[in-house]
């Protein structure tokens, strides 16, 4: 993927959750937070996504969003051998189709005006295999999702969209 690139995507699902269910719980039992899908959502500049658990959470976080790819989605279904998989499961906030996100890992990218700094791959844990089923986390290795950072405020919606390397 080259400078100027322009890729026709589409945001198919955006998911926020007011808190943590796993993190700092290894060894006990996952909380319910709950997710709640929206159609739209407000990304604020070096804060995160309004509304989800790691807005605010601290300054420069490489994870203030987090996108999934759709064939991810289909591969841990397959695995699991659940073809009516909730993405939620996997709690990531945006999930996408159309475009290999690893390729992103260290660019800057735009999406309907808003642009996002690709961090590092969101690895999977081992909490996949407890909270979605035994295999998951290996069957998510390498393409766990894109960690990033927001570098503009600005909305996304869900819907066909593009997506444009700048760097």
């Amino acid at each position: 993927m080259e400078k100027d690139d322009t890729i026709a995507i589409e945001i198919e699902d955006i998911m926020l959750s007011k808190g943590h269910d796993f993190k700092g719980r290894y060894g006990m039992e996952r909380l319910d937070h709950g997710v709640e899908r929206v159609d739209s959502v407000e990304c604020i500049e070096g804060q995160g996504l309004r509304g989800d658990r790691f807005f605010g959470y601290k300054e420069d976080f490489k994870g203030q969003v987090t996108f999934i790819d759709r064939k991810t989605i289909e591969a841990v279904a397959e695995r699991i051998q659940d073809p009516d998989l909730d993405p939620a499961l996997l709690r990531r906030n945006i999930v996408v189709a159309g475009i290999d996100l690893n390729e992103l890992i260290g660019r800057t990218f735009e999406i309907d005006g808003v642009q996002f700094k690709g961090s590092e791959e969101c690895s999977p844990c081992v909490w996949m295999n407890v909270s979605v089923g035994e295999g998951v986390e290996d069957t998510m290795a390498g393409r766990g999702g894109l960690r990033c950072r927001i570098l503009n405020t600005g909305s996304l919606a869900k819907g066909s969209s593009t997506l444009t390397v700048l760097d």
